[in-house]
């Protein structure tokens, strides 16, 4: 298995599993530097497929289709943690896969990502597994109400989670998420909610944006302000918690780390995603280097730039019906809109986002 790459000289070609709005903005990245990619997604109507020369799509299961694509790129990455491990672990015996695939089936499971964590002396949340309906009641003994009960696999944006309160019968909520595999993790009183978008080269170089305070509507991330809104010590703590993941990792790309600042000013950390995140996307027009030049910087083997932030910068996404709003935020000074061309506008579908920034 391959999880080390060459330099990527200019013209060389980056392999993206996933087509959606991430790959679609890492390949423009790319290209600003000279690379071409080449996007793999099943979805015909991928929107990273509008802005590349090369497309395959296939299901990550298709073994032929993915030796063509092997033969086709010189490096494969992925834009979202969902894209079966299985699929990368086949790429990474022809070719580099980053980040490792390794990474990819730790952070795809919620247990043992909370376990990885954990075993770092990073504060989480307390958690228990329950593999089946039994175990709920000594799970919550331990967890304690409330809480809340999540799929193992497979959940993002609210989807696949139920909260246990006093009073709330537990096997509903198992029914409710499914009745899978799931981890229970106890309700955290926070403050806010932060995150830390951090890159790490192969040479073992890591770089972290500002600190992102982020505002979450129905579960679904509305709003990103930088700098957020906590102590310098904060800051920094948060900053080191990203390191040390990336370093025991031996990560290259970027990642981020969603945490939670406690109402007496401690830090957990709530969740890792191993790929660009919606929370860094104000990089782009905030910062000297976007998250996404990092991470076509990492995987291609170059340099990472020193992320220098241009002022205080929001984000907001445009979320459904509200990207027919994009005509309106065009006339805002400072503001830069960025919609990702996606046919349907549903409820609750990232469609666009606008950066604004403002002098300090």
């Amino acid at each position: 298995m391959s999880t080390t790459a060459a330099v990527l000289e200019p013209g060389a070609t980056i392999g993206v599993l996933g087509g959606g709005q991430l790959g679609r903005m890492l390949a423009l990245a790319a290209a600003r530097l000279g690379f071409k990619c080449h996007i793999f997604s099943p979805d015909p109507d991928s929107p990273a497929f509008d802005v590349v020369h090369r497309t395959t799509c296939a299901d990550y299961t298709d073994t032929q289709a993915l030796d063509r694509f092997a033969e086709n790129v010189d490096v494969v990455t992925y834009e979202f943690e969902n894209v079966p491990a299985e699929t990368a672990v086949f790429l990474a015996a022809r070719l580099p896969v980053l980040p490792d695939p390794k990474v990819l089936a730790t952070t795809q499971d919620r247990l043992a990502e909370k376990s990885f964590i954990a075993g770092l002396d990073i504060g989480t949340a307390p958690f228990a597994a329950v593999g089946a309906p039994a175990e709920l009641a000594a799970a919550l003994d331990r967890v304690g109400r409330p809480a809340v009960l999540k799929t193992r696999r497979f959940g993002y944006d609210g989807k696949g989670q139920a909260t246990i309160a006093n009073g709330t019968d537990p096997e509903a909520a198992w029914r409710e998420v499914g009745g899978q595999p799931c981890i229970l993790e106890a309700f955290v009183p926070f403050a806010r909610e932060v995150s830390v978008i951090a890159a790490r080269g192969a040479d073992g170089t890591v770089e972290c944006f500002d600190v992102t305070e982020n505002e979450h509507r129905d579960h679904i991330l509305k709003v990103s302000r930088v700098p957020a809104a906590v102590t310098d010590a904060a800051a920094l703590q948060a900053r080191r918690i990203a390191e040390t993941i990336a370093d025991k990792f031996g990560y290259v790309g970027v990642l981020a780390v969603e945490l939670f600042v406690l109402r007496e000013g401690g830090l957990l950390v709530n969740e890792i995603a191993p790929r660009v995140h919606n929370s860094g996307h104000w990089t782009l027009d905030g910062a000297s280097v976007s998250q996404f030049e990092q991470h076509v910087r990492a995987v291609a083997g170059w340099p990472l730039g020193k992320p220098i932030r241009h002022g205080r910068v929001e984000m907001v996404n445009l979320i459904g019906s509200e990207v027919e709003d994009y005509r309106a935020w065009l006339s805002v000074p400072g503001a830069a809109v960025h919609l990702y061309g996606k046919a349907a506008a549903r409820p609750g579908r990232k469609m666009g986002h606008v950066t604004r920034v403002f002098a300090e």
